[in-house]
């Protein structure tokens, strides 16, 4: 952390303990936010990316998760309304691109009407709070031009990208229609130790570490050959608050400008461990798409220019440190 005190502002983040959520609580809070995470009501608490922050006591009356949920208009607005939040995140909603083939129709009410029912919540507010939509770069799916910027068209490819596309122009269409200070970022691939072991760069780290320490003997993946821009979460999450810090609210593409197949994140990944891939991986037909992005490659020149943003870890350096961490996690459980 260490960065530069802020006064003090008071943030609401949906999605608050998904690897975005969690990466972005830590940065506001260092600049001296007051931070409101929003949590649904589950059997089973899933908080352990952000529990450093609840058992702080230093943190104490600065970080505090609240009820409520994407999918009810009510609660949300209430929560606005009592919060009074200067800026809004919203990150929450069915993040799995594959797993949107499975419940398309809940992919799309958490990713389209949950930023509507946060729109509504906003636009009724009698204060200017600042609006930043999780935009993504499955937007562009089956790619217009190579690399992608903010004007190339989209063509998504999944349920989970059209209710992005659709959460996207509705941000954009209520910042024209109400004068509202409300942006997307559309971030391309984005990665962590924090990342959730269903996505597939969190598949091969864990693999990977488990098969050098003989608890596994394969890993089965889907589309080996699929080209994605990978960067790190928390170099993303400075963009996100970058851009609510601007003079007028504008759309930016976040990524590093370099695409890297999952054959080459495989490589990278079993090659630090000296192995090599192709005497574990299989074919797990069950992890392909119905239909498949094959590259998306981002242009992320505005945002360099105007936020004076840059990402600051590199690919192998995203990879060691991921797979780090899950060798410091398992040998941690013996």
């Amino acid at each position: 952390m260490g960065e530069t005190k802020l006064s003090a502002k008071r943030a609401f983040i949906t999605g608050v303990t998904g690897q975005d959520g969690s990466y972005l609580a830590e940065l506001l809070l260092d600049k001296g936010y007051e931070v409101y995470g929003m949590v649904r009501r589950t059997s089973s608490l899933n908080r352990s990316r952000v529990d450093h922050l609840t058992r702080d006591p230093e943190l104490s009356g600065r970080f505090n998760l609240v009820y409520g949920d994407l999918g009810d208009a009510s609660a949300l607005a209430k929560l606005i309304r009592t919060i009074r939040p200067d800026e809004v995140y919203n990150l929450g909603a069915q993040s799995h691109v594959r797993v949107s083939f499975d419940i398309p129709e809940y992919s799309a009410d958490s990713g389209f009407m949950g930023a509507v029912r946060l729109l509504e919540a906003l636009r009724e507010a009698d204060w200017n709070p600042r609006f930043y939509q999780a935009s993504s770069s499955e937007m562009y799916g089956k790619v217009a031009e190579i690399p992608q910027k903010e004007t190339t068209p989209f063509y998504p490819r999944s349920p989970y990208a059209v209710a992005k596309v659709a959460a996207h122009y509705i941000t954009v269409n209520y910042r024209e229609s109400y004068d509202m200070f409300a942006c997307a970022g559309i971030l391309f691939n984005h990665e962590s130790p924090r990342r959730g072991e269903n996505f597939v760069t969190k598949k091969i780290t864990k693999a990977a570490v488990e098969i050098k320490l003989g608890l596994r003997d394969s890993l089965g993946l889907g589309n080996l050959d699929a080209k994605r821009d990978w960067g790190f979460a928390g170099d993303y999450v400075r963009a996100m608050w970058l851009m609510l810090q601007q003079d007028k609210p504008e759309d930016y593409v976040i990524s590093t400008g370099e695409t890297h197949s999952v054959k080459e994140f495989l490589t990278e990944t079993f090659g630090y461990l000296n192995l090599d891939w192709n005497d574990y991986v299989t074919l797990d037909e069950r992890q392909l798409r119905p239909a498949e992005v094959d590259i998306l490659l981002g242009d992320s020149s505005k945002a360099r220019k105007a936020l004076d943003w840059e990402p600051e870890v590199d690919f192998k350096s995203l990879v060691k440190m991921m797979v780090d961490a899950d060798m410091d996690a398992l040998k941690k459980t013996g």
